[in-house]
C-alpha cells in the first residue's frame, strides 16, 4: 500500500470535515445527488471527450501505481549489480556476462547486457536505450495528463453545478428559508469540484510525474553503467559515474549502505 496517497486523501477529507465542524455546518448538506452527478459524471465525460479509448485502458493500472507500493530496484542495488558485472567483465571478458542474463529480471537491463555481449557499438546501444527511455517518458506524461485534465475540468464543473443550484433556488424566491437552504446546497458542487480537482486529480498527476522521473533516473544509471562496462572502466570508476547522477545526500547514504554490507 502506498501510504502517502491514502494519508493524503484522509488528511484532505479531515480538512473539509474540520472546517465544517468549526463553522457549524451540517453534514446533511452533502446529501446532494445533483452535485455529485455534475462533478463525477461530468469529469468522466470530459476525460472521455479528451482521450481516445486506447489511452484510457491503462487507468486501472495507474490507480494501482498510486495506491500500491511498487517493487522497484533501488539505486544501491543497481550500483551493486553494475559493479559486479564490471568486475566479472574485467576478469573473464564481456562474454562472461551472457551467463548472468537469466539471473536478472529487469528486461531493460537484460536487453542492455545482451547488446554489450554482442559487441554492438557504444553509440548504437546508447541510442536504442535512450530512445526506450524517451518513449517511456511520453507514455508516462500521457498517463499523468489524464489526471491533470480531470483536475483542470472538475473545479469548472463545480461552478456549473453551483449555477444549477442557484437556478433551483430562484424557484423558492417566495420562501426565504427554502431559498437559503437551496443556495447553500448550490455551493456543494463548487466544494466537490475544487476538492477533487486540487486534492485528488492534480496531486495524483504530480505523483505519477515524480514516479516517472524516478524511473528515468534509474534507467539512466543502468545505461551509464552498461556503457561503462563496455568501455572497460574499472568498478571504482563505474561506481563514481553512477553516484554522480544522484544528489549528494543520496550519494552519502548509498556509500554508507554499501560499506555496511
Amino acid at each position: 500500500m502506498e501510504l502517502t496517497t491514502l494519508l493524503g486523501i484522509i488528511v484532505g477529507i479531515s480538512a473539509i470535515v474540520g472546517a465544517m465542524i468549526f463553522k457549524g455546518i451540517s453534514f446533511t448538506v452533502f446529501i446532494n445527488p445533483a452535485a455529485f452527478c455534475v462533478i463525477i459524471v461530468g469529469t468522466v465525460a470530459t476525460i472521455l471527450n479528451s482521450y481516445p479509448g486506447e489511452d484510457l485502458k491503462s487507468l486501472g493500472s495507474l490507480f494501482k501505481i498510486l495506491f500500491t507500493k511498487q517493487k522497484d530496484v533501488s539505486e544501491t542495488e543497481i550500483i551493486e549489480l553494475m559493479v559486479n558485472l564490471s568486475t566479472s567483465a574485467r576478469k573473464e571478458g564481456l562474454l562472461s556476462l551472457e551467463s548472468k542474463v537469466e539471473e536478472i529480471e529487469d528486461p531493460f537491463i537484460k536487453k542492455g547486457i545482451r547488446m554489450v555481449v554482442d559487441g554492438i557499438e557504444e553509440d548504437v546501444i546508447a541510442d536504442i536505450l535512450d530512445n526506450e527511455i524517451s518513449e517511456m517518458e511520453k507514455r508516462h506524461a500521457l498517463n499523468a495528463g489524464i489526471f491533470s485534465s480531470a483536475g483542470t475540468y472538475a473545479p469548472t464543473l463545480g461552478v456549473l453545478g453551483a449555477v444549477f443550484g442557484l437556478i433551483a433556488a430562484m424557484g423558492h424566491i417566495d420562501d426565504t428559508d427554502a431559498m437559503s437552504e437551496a443556495i447553500a446546497a448550490a455551493f456543494i458542487a463548487t466544494i466537490l469540484g475544487i476538492f477533487t480537482g486540487y486534492v485528488l486529480w492534480n496531486p495524483f498527476a504530480k505523483k505519477l510525474q515524480v514516479k516517472s522521473q524516478h524511473e528515468v533516473t534509474m534507467k539512466t544509471m543502468i545505461v551509464e553503467g552498461l556503457l561503462s562496462i563496455q568501455r572497460g572502466d574499472s568498478p571504482f570508476m563505474l561506481k563514481d559515474r553512477l553516484l554522480a547522477i544522484l544528489p549528494p545526500s543520496q550519494q552519502e547514504q548509498i556509500i554508507e549502505e554499501m560499506k555496511s554490507e
